[in-house]
C-alpha cells in the first residue's frame, strides 16, 4: 500500500493537482471582483427598474432571508464557467501536449541487433542444434 502511494506521489498527478488549486484560488479573486464589478450590474439592470436585480420575494417585503436571488445564480454560474476555462486553457491543455511530447520521446524503435550479436546468436542456435543431435 506504501509502495503504491509513493508511486502515486512521484507520478507528478499530485503536483499538478496542487499547482491547479493554488492557481485557481489565486485567480478566483480576481474573476469573483469582475462578476462583481461587470457581470452583475448588467444582469440587474435587465431585471427591471428596482436595484434588487434579478430575484423574487417569496415572503414578507423587509425579510431579506425570503428573497430568491436569481441574479446570484446567474453570477456565480458565470464566475465557475470563467475560472474552469481558465485552469483548463492555462493549465491542462499546456499539461497534455508536455505529456504527448513526452510519450513521443519516450518512444523509440527497436534498434537493430548489433553484429556481434547476431553472431553469438547463431553460435547459440548451432551449440543447441548439435546439443540435441
Amino acid at each position: 500500500m506504501i509502495k503504491g502511494f509513493r508511486e502515486f506521489i512521484m507520478r507528478g498527478n499530485v503536483v499538478d493537482l496542487a499547482v491547479a488549486v493554488v492557481i485557481g484560488a489565486a485567480f478566483s479573486g480576481i474573476v469573483t471582483k469582475f462578476v462583481e464589478s461587470v457581470i452583475n450590474p448588467i444582469v440587474a439592470s435587465f431585471g427591471g427598474g428596482g436595484e434588487i436585480g434579478w430575484g423574487v420575494q417569496l415572503g414578507d417585503e423587509g425579510n431579506e432571508a425570503t428573497f430568491l436571488n436569481l441574479g446570484a445564480v446567474i453570477s456565480a454560474a458565470i464566475n465557475f464557467v470563467i475560472i474552469a476555462a481558465v485552469v483548463y486553457f492555462i493549465l491542462v491543455v499546456p499539461m497534455n501536449k508536455l505529456q504527448e511530447r513526452r510519450k513521443k520521446g519516450l518512444v523509440e524503435e527497436p534498434a537493430a541487433p548489433a553484429e556481434d550479436v547476431i553472431l553469438l546468436t547463431e553460435i547459440r542456435d548451432l551449440l543447441r542444434a548439435q546439443n540435441n543431435a
